[in-house]
């Protein structure tokens, strides 16, 4: 049997930079129906940190329901160049999160991280921001 591939959309919102930020992550099927979303406030924090928080809730929504072939589509040039080795992480903060995306990204049979324009990740972040206008 050959399982399903997934796409996990995520993104990160910053009001400000540092500012209150939100993430949010969308998971379709190979249809591109929506299967699973998620969003969470995050308070004060940076944009890069809102990525790398928006990706790690995603990563673990796609564990939680089983999906472990995936296709990652994140906005964030910076956060995917780092995941697929072009970038170093630099920022301490950043490190340890990093640490926690590579053992989520582990966890996954296949995966595939995609830098995408803003413009094709737009409901990963209305759910950021949504995040934060709910708070």
């Amino acid at each position: 049997m050959v399982e399903e591939n997934y796409r996990l959309y995520s993104d990160g919102a910053c009001r400000g930079n540092p500012g209150i930020g939100g993430a949010g992550a969308v998971i379709t099927d190979a249809a591109g129906n929506v299967v699973w979303e998620g969003k969470e406030f995050l308070g004060y924090c940076t944009n890069n940190i809102a990525e790398y928080k928006a990706l790690i809730l995603g990563l673990k929504g796609a564990l939680v329901q089983g999906y472990n072939n995936l296709e990652v589509y994140l906005d964030s040039e910076l956060l995917s160049k780092q995941i697929n080795g072009s970038y170093r992480v630099k920022n301490e903060s950043l490190k340890n999160l990093m640490a926690e995306i590579r053992s989520l990204l582990s966890s996954l049979e296949s995966v595939q991280v995609k830098h995408v324009l803003r413009s094709h990740n737009s409901h990963a972040d209305k759910l950021a921001n949504t995040s934060i206008d709910e708070k």
